[in-house]
């Protein structure tokens, strides 16, 4: 589901939050500050990055990402998945004409406006264990 900025309304980057959609006043809306972490973790690797701008013109499928990336296959799938469960990226398993099973990803649109702002109201959810240790 998405909200009307066409952002997942499951990712926590979306409303009047300081993340998304704008730099206004907080009310809660924005993400976690586990989901705020795990956004920004995900953001915090050169490989992850590279990953979003060769997905940015449109989806693609693992193995010819992983060509153009010049990344083997099971690292671009570690970055992946951390990417996915940030919210940034979404996968699809299709069925080709040969019976075979493709995975293809996509950019999930977004935008963040970091501000002090929603930082200090992210930092008020935060749990005691990091996101990344909770997913292991």
């Amino acid at each position: 589901m998405h909200d009307e900025a066409g952002l997942p309304s499951d990712s926590g980057l979306s409303g009047d939050s300081g993340l998304a959609g704008g730099s206004g006043p907080t009310d809660g809306s924005g993400p976690s500050g586990d989901e705020l972490l795990l956004v920004l973790a995900a953001l915090a690797s050169p490989h992850r990055l590279r990953i979003i701008a060769a997905l940015t013109p449109g989806r693609n499928y693992v193995s010819e990402l992983a060509r153009q990336l010049q990344m083997n296959r099971p690292l671009l799938y570690m970055h992946l998945q951390r990417l996915e469960a940030a919210g940034l990226v979404n996968g699809t398993l299709e069925t080709s004409r040969d019976g075979s099973s493709v995975k293809y990803f996509e950019v999930v649109p977004f935008a963040m406006a970091l501000t002090p702002e929603a930082i200090a109201e992210a930092v008020r959810t935060l749990s005691t264990e990091s996101p990344e240790k909770k997913g292991k």
